[in-house]
């Protein structure tokens, strides 16, 4: 009650109220509850806080200060709208300022629920030294019942705790598991009851539950939906009418700009991708999937921001080839095929020497043989030096390894876990994919980098996320055809059986090395210093997301709802919504 003390006159204890006094005098920074105070308590350091209300003249916020919240809320949106990058030094400016103010233990952060673990996740997405500890008093969730936001039932202070926990990179945080565990809950619960009346809160809620790896950043998708829901009368209100307007109708614009600009250039990427498949002749090949090239463009795009449309494109062209050897290699060609297929990988320029076995052998060769090269000529004008030795060796890397698998199905044979792993981590391609479009980002990726074991670390935790999950969702249908997969595997050495219930019980173990293996990839990402660049590092987090989303609702080659936000991302306009038209 003490938050809506000046409503309650003579009836409230103006002396025991004391105790929610800041430092600067006021009551929760409440000009009206401070107001109050001096007039029925005299207090000294309330008037010396109103005192200082003097400046700002005749027109005063429902809440004082509000700097380090406004700051942080510019910071939040300009990213939710996909323009940060046009606002690097501001970005930068503010966060050092914050950051100053993390480490005087601020009372205008650490005090206020919502601003601290905003402030905790945008310092620590920007690699600053935070350390959670901040927020333990936050950790149980009779604390926040307790509080203002808690009688107010605040969604957005529980989505920003949230969102909070998720960046959990040290294996003693728990006060982020807590935080985690009852926000979450609550969330769920509002979502249920239906309590959450703005819907762009509401669908940034149920994003946040369904897709926590992304609250770290924010996706293409969420980007375009954000510019729809945009208004500059989302502030939640709280005690009056009085808003500060801190989105305004530029911000709206640039970030349509570069929405439209996005979406068209993805268009033309569209058509480059098109003619690049007809030119290699993958359509010729009979049991390989080609998806249509807007859904690789749309998983790109969360990975490589527009402007890096080289890496792009090299990435999807690499996805095409590698998923077209893995049908390859998963029935589509005979053992000699698959035989004369590697000798000609690992001979590359001198193939020759070899010849093809079949038209299929060479169609599907040339394509990765030339498009590869073309990748590696590229990238000497990026990297001033030639890759395509790496980029080959990455290529056998991975076509050894599909045949391990193709001859483990052949032979029937079950390997441990141990043996599996360092194989299906390869032969999931990620060298091939990722590693090769690296060298086309733009700072230099040394050839003591990519042999570093920093590097070498983000790519094996890159590889078990999306192995595993992968595994997860194919577990049934592999199984029908006698192939390796990680839960089958697990089940059977660990449980005895392929039992349901053993199913079950590896498919809980297995989610939880995918959770502690995201956890450590974050880790790497997010601390200062190493060897690898922060851009490439994020390139790896990125690719983790997307490999998270693909997997979100099953297989992502089969998902609508994939269907339905890549035409969103690729073919449909921006539609702003009524709220988002009437605010302006």
């Amino acid at each position: 009650m003490a938050y809506v003390a000046e409503g309650l006159g003579d009836k409230q204890d103006w002396y025991n109220i004391l105790t929610y006094q800041r430092k600067n005098g006021s009551l929760f920074n409440s000009p009206s509850a401070t107001s109050a105070l001096a007039i029925h308590n005299g207090d000294i350091n309330a008037l010396k806080y109103l005192d200082d209300l003097n400046k700002l003249g005749n027109s005063v916020p429902t809440a004082y200060p509000t700097y380090m919240h406004s700051k942080l809320c510019t910071v939040d949106t300009l990213q939710k709208m996909g323009i940060s990058r046009h606002f690097s030094c501001e970005i930068n400016s503010i966060l050092d300022m914050i950051y100053r103010s993390w480490l005087e233990n601020d009372e205008e952060i650490s005090a206020e629920m919502e601003t601290c673990a905003m402030a905790f996740r945008i310092l620590r997405v920007h690699e600053y030294d935070v350390s959670s500890d901040v927020l333990s008093p936050f950790a149980e969730e009779s604390l926040f019942h307790n509080s203002v936001q808690g009688h107010l039932n605040d969604t957005k202070t529980l989505l920003e705790l949230y969102k909070a926990s998720v960046l959990c990179i040290l294996d003693d945080e728990w006060t982020l598991d807590s935080i985690g565990s009852w926000t979450g809950k609550l969330l769920k619960q509002q979502l249920c009851s239906r309590r959450i009346s703005r819907s762009a809160m509401l669908h940034e809620v149920q994003h946040a539950i369904k897709m926590p790896l992304y609250t770290s950043t924010v996706q293409l998708i969420e980007h375009k939906r954000n510019i729809e829901h945009f208004s500059a009368k989302s502030i939640i209100m709280q005690k009056s009418a009085y808003m500060a307007c801190r989105a305004t109708e530029d911000i709206l614009a640039l970030a349509t700009k570069e929405f439209n600009s996005s979406q068209s250039l993805y268009q033309q990427e569209i058509e480059c991708l098109d003619r690049w498949v007809k030119e290699v002749q993958l359509g010729k090949l009979e049991f390989a999937r080609l998806m249509p090239s807007t859904l690789w463009i749309f998983v790109a795009s969360d990975i490589f921001p527009p402007e890096l449309s080289d890496a792009r494109v090299a990435w999807i062209k690499n996805t095409i080839l590698t998923i077209s050897v893995d049908d390859f290699f998963d029935g589509g060609g005979s053992t000699e095929e698959l035989e004369n297929f590697l000798s000609l990988i690992e001979k590359w320029d001198t193939h020759a020497e070899i010849g093809f076995c079949s038209k299929n052998v060479e169609i599907l060769f040339n394509a990765c043989y030339n498009t590869n090269n073309q990748i590696g000529a590229k990238a000497v004008e990026v990297q001033n030096r030639s890759v395509v030795g790496h980029i080959v060796e990455l290529w056998v890397n991975y076509v050894r390894a599909a045949m391990a698998e193709a001859e483990w199905t052949r032979k029937k044979f079950v390997p441990t876990m141990e043996e599996y792993m360092p194989v299906a981590e390869l032969s999931l391609a990620y060298g091939p994919i990722l590693v090769s479009s690296m060298y086309l980002v733009g700072p230099e990726l040394s050839e003591d980098m990519v042999r570093s074991s920093e590097f070498k670390d983000m790519v094996r935790l890159t590889s078990t996320c999306a192995r595993l999950l992968n595994d997860l969702n194919t577990y049934e249908k592999e199984g029908v055809h006698g192939c390796v997969n990680c839960v089958l595997l697990h089940a059977h050495h660990h449980c005895g059986s392929t039992s349901s219930t053993s199913i079950e019980a590896a498919k809980t173990e297995i989610r939880k090395i995918i959770s502690i293996s995201y956890r450590e990839l974050l880790r790497l990402v997010l601390r200062g210093g190493g060897t690898i660049p922060r851009q490439f590092r994020e390139l790896w987090w990125d690719m983790g997301k997307a490999t998270s989303q693909f997997y979100l609702d099953g297989d992502g080659f089969c998902s609508m709802q994939m269907v339905a936000a890549t035409n969103a991302v690729v073919r449909e306009p921006l539609k702003p919504d009524a709220e988002t038209l009437a605010s302006y």
